[in-house]
């Protein structure tokens, strides 16, 4: 939690105020005890009524002075703890955005989702609770000793015995809960991510017809929580029942040793009601410091994995100063990889090895090979989402890692190999590639990405409403606006992943057409496993466990690459191969 703090230092005043007026009200409710004891043993005792109406009205100022302490303590606390926990949020948002591919396939999307919502929820109420508590209770109680003291040294040796017994049971509890409470938040990781795999593949599910299965394993899931929920809470609630039963047997040797103190004439019955009074204001001071230590043990369960985020450092950072000095002047290739490899945080073998080749500007290379041969981690070094493990990755004549990351991914247009658009309208969804795009530059890159027939379609066309994930949209339309988005910014370079998998062939190839008639002098990488989608490209990279086992144009790999030829056989027949 301390390391968090430094999120309050826009709310300082706030911070401030609020545990002041806390304290304050607590003050007065420490003056309420000795009112009661003067009217007890001046008014009651002497039956004086004016005496004791005198003595009401004070208690009741000393109430509605409390009172107003007590909300002005609120609204002070929790605009601390909203304030903080809005700028902590928003950090922790842009830090995961920082974080480059190698982080978040470490972290977890389950777990990061978990973190920036039920951790980040659990952080800022413990904030709340320890600016209105914090101060509070531990004031009551030391107020309450040091007043008893002054009422009679005798009988308030009973507090210095109670209270020690008191905060080793608070301890005690609070270092038990604390490694429950974290066991439990990763119970919560589990069921995030089971509820979002659930939901995203739920066509899947169903169609396998899996539901109950599933369900089943939800359950499990959520009992597995329960169990730990149950664990931590049989711990917690032993709280309350053993600090009550210290204080009531505290309170009932007060009254027999003050019963005695009473008899002999050394205080008055009024200071025993008060010294009862501040007994029992000690155990709603513990009360409340129970609800804090609860509060403030999740709080340091989840304020620990949110600084287990925050900890994480970026391995793709841009430099201090650049210098974008280029090898080979205008000339230069668009692309070079030399000598690269690359192996995945974690993982025992590379995925790529020793790739070098260089593409020219305006060139269309094609990507192609086996499951698993490295052709998406080959396009993902050029946007450096990953940083290459050894070699160098040039775009311009410039190691993509002197680039600044935003003007690096500014010459690079990416369409992933799974459509990804966001809720809203198709405008909204390619002005991602351009801010300031006009309807003129969005609809040209839709007639190329053979996506302007269907959307001319759709009701409202460029305002169409797309639903989370382009849900309301076919897998293949899908495709062509994430193609579209990615050409309206006019890239220099334009990498598809596999972006055509779900397209018909007769779109297919009217989609290649468009993009070799409609982007010159923009360089093209085509990932694909259709050797149809690649087969005109300028020049064909074939991967095979990492490494380029063919490189040239489709004609010269037919007769030089067995594993080119084989992946042509598999999908046509030997005559059409030859042809």
């Amino acid at each position: 939690m301390l390391k968090l703090a430094r999120y309050l230092r826009n709310y300082k005043k706030e911070s401030i105020i609020g545990p002041l007026f806390k304290m304050l009200e607590a003050f007065f409710e420490l003056l309420v005890p000795l009112v009661v004891a003067d009217m007890v043993d001046n008014g009651i005792a002497k039956g004086d009524k004016a005496y004791i109406y005198k003595a009401a009205i004070i208690m009741v100022l000393l109430g509605v002075v409390g009172l107003v302490c007590s909300l002005i303590a609120q609204f002070f606390a929790a605009k601390a703890s909203v304030g903080f926990g809005t700028e902590l949020r928003d950090d922790l948002f842009a830090h995961m955005n920082r974080l480059s591919y190698a982080e978040l396939d470490k972290a977890g999307t389950s777990t990061l989702v978990t973190r920036i919502t039920s951790d980040m929820n659990q952080v800022q109420s413990g904030v709340n609770m320890i600016l209105r508590l914090f101060l509070r209770s531990p004031f009551i109680v030391v107020g309450a000793l040091v007043a008893a003291f002054l009422v009679n040294a005798k009988v308030a040796v009973i507090f210095v015995i109670a209270a020690p017994i008191l905060a080793l049971i608070i301890y005690g509890i609070m270092v038990l809960t604390i490694p429950m409470y974290s066991k439990a938040q990763k119970a919560l990781d589990t069921i995030s991510l089971a509820t979002r795999e659930g939901l995203n593949g739920a066509r899947v599910i169903r169609a396998f017809g899996r539901q109950q299965d599933e369900t089943e394993e939800f359950t499990e899931d959520c009992n597995r929580l329960l169990k730990l929920q149950k664990r931590v809470g049989k711990v917690s609630v032993a709280m309350n029942p053993l600090t009550y039963v210290v204080v009531n047997l505290a309170i009932a040797a007060i009254i027999m040793q003050g019963g005695k103190q009473v008899d002999a004439g050394v205080i008055t019955q009024g200071e025993v009601m008060a010294l009862v009074n501040y007994m029992t204001q000690i155990l709603n001071a513990l009360v409340a410091l129970q609800v804090l230590i609860v509060s403030f043990t999740k709080a340091m369960a989840s304020a620990k994995r949110v600084n287990e985020v925050l900890a994480l450092t970026p391995t793709v950072l841009d430099k201090e100063s650049f210098s974008l000095q280029k090898t080979g002047g205008e000339d230069a290739p668009a692309v070079v990889f030399d000598n690269v490899s690359f192996t995945y945080p974690g993982a025992k073998e590379e995925a790529l090895t020793g790739l070098t080749f260089a593409v020219k500007k305006g060139q269309t290379v094609g990507v192609i090979g086996g499951t698993g041969s490295g052709k998406s981690s080959l396009v993902n070094l050029l946007p450096r989402f990953y940083d290459v493990t050894k070699g160098a990755v040039l775009i311009d004549g410039v190691d993509v890692r002197d680039y600044p990351q935003r003007e690096l991914r500014s010459k690079i247009g990416m369409v992933p190999q799974k459509a990804i658009l966001f809720s809203g309208t198709i405008r909204d969804n390619m002005k991602w590639g351009k801010e300031d795009a006009t309807d003129e530059e969005i609809n040209e890159a839709l007639l190329i990405a053979q996506a302007k027939e269907f959307v001319d379609a759709k009701e409202g066309r460029l305002d169409y409403m797309l639903n989370q994930g382009g849900k309301n949209l076919s897998g293949g339309q899908r495709q062509r606006l994430t193609i579209a988005r990615a050409l309206v910014r006019k890239p220099e370079i334009l990498i598809l992943d596999d972006s055509a998998s779900a397209l018909d062939f007769a779109t297919d190839a009217a989609l290649r057409r468009a993009l070799t008639e409609r982007t010159k002098g923009m360089t093209v990488f085509m990932v694909s496993q259709r050797t149809a989608t690649i087969q005109n490209a300028d020049v064909i990279l074939v991967l095979e466990d990492g490494e380029i086992v063919g490189i040239g144009t489709h004609k010269e790999l037919q007769e030089t690459c067995e594993v080119y030829k084989e992946i042509c056989q598999s999908q046509v027949s030997a005559e059409e191969v030859e042809a």
